[in-house]
């Protein structure tokens, strides 16, 4: 017997996600092509287009940022975040056994999806990181190195703008690496596509 349909992804949360993903990738190419190439020996794209698009983009996203704030304050979504601290970590370690042991043996998941918690544990402790620590720090980070001269000059001797560069930097590779677990994981379903189209017609 088929398992009940659960409509997960209200429009707006698919629209934010999108453009979202499509920003995020476009920043981490320019952002690649602006770490390691300069203009004359251009790495992906043209330094001068990479500085543009990382800049037009970065923008954006902080846009698309409040979108995905202003939505999860006035809308069921924020409790999709929320977790409480007792057995948070034995939760998120019996989800990472699964992740590692019991999905290869086609055991039943630990925290099946539901209406009321789309997420696992361990998704739900990682994204709440991503969105509400991570994004925060890479949207600042990036503002400041866009308008350079709000950045503290000298924070214990060493230059603010190489600290905040180093700071930019550090989150991006981190989300990054999330970024592409986070594609693996939606891999994982009934079949390698089904996370991805439930992302297109919110329906799980």
């Amino acid at each position: 017997m088929a398992s009940e349909k659960l409509y997960l992804y209200p429009i707006w949360i698919r629209i934010w996600h999108w453009i979202n993903a499509v920003l995020f990738i476009t920043l981490l190419i320019s952002g690649i092509s602006m770490q390691y190439s300069n203009p004359e020996n251009p790495l992906l794209i043209s330094f001068e287009l990479s500085v543009e698009l990382h800049n037009l983009c970065g923008i954006l996203i902080s846009i698309n940022y409040l979108l995905f704030i202003f939505g999860n304050l006035f809308t069921s979504n924020g409790k999709q975040y929320k977790m409480k601290s007792k057995g948070l970590f034995t939760r998120i370690y019996n989800q990472s056994i699964y992740y590692l042991f019991g999905m290869f043996k086609k055991q039943n998941a630990p925290y099946p999806i539901t209406a009321e918690n789309k997420f696992n544990p361990m998704q739900r402790f990682i994204y709440a990181i991503a969105m509400y620590v991570g994004f925060p720090i890479i949207i600042i980070s990036g503002m400041a190195m866009l308008f350079p001269e709000i950045i503290i000059p000298q924070v214990f001797g060493f230059s603010g703008l190489l600290l905040t560069a180093m700071v930019h930097v550090i989150i991006g590779f981190v989300l990054s690496l999330f970024l592409f677990i986070h594609v693996y994981v939606c891999t994982i379903g009934s079949s390698i596509s089904n996370n991805f189209k439930s992302m297109i017609t919110g329906w799980h």
